[in-house]
């Protein structure tokens, strides 16, 4: 799969933002890519930043369960932690089922 096209949405008076492209793409991922019982790889940059703000979200819902996450950063670290978002290392959980990553 090639990454997912984004439609630029235009009203009236503005342009979608960037940073709104960005928020839409992040919460995509883990609506689109992202089930229940997964291990999933957080990447790093704006856009990672949404995914795992979506991801809690879904978890603190109860929309996803059991998913856990390998963060590649301390800044997405320490924002799955203040999310409540599981966390494990590749040394307990070497195979991911998904990673999320700006571009």
């Amino acid at each position: 799969h090639g990454p997912t096209p984004i439609r630029i949405i235009r009203n009236d008076k503005t342009m979608t933002s960037q940073e709104e492209l960005k928020r839409q793409t992040g919460y995509r991922a883990v609506d689109d890519y992202v089930s229940s019982g997964m291990v999933v790889g957080l990447g790093t940059g704006s856009t990672a930043y949404y995914a795992v703000e979506r991801l809690g979200q879904k978890l603190k819902s109860g929309e996803l369960k059991d998913v856990v996450a390998i963060p590649t950063s301390a800044r997405m670290e320490e924002q799955a932690e203040r999310l409540g978002i599981p966390l494990v290392t590749l040394d307990t959980h070497s195979k991911l089922d998904v990673a999320i990553d700006g571009a």
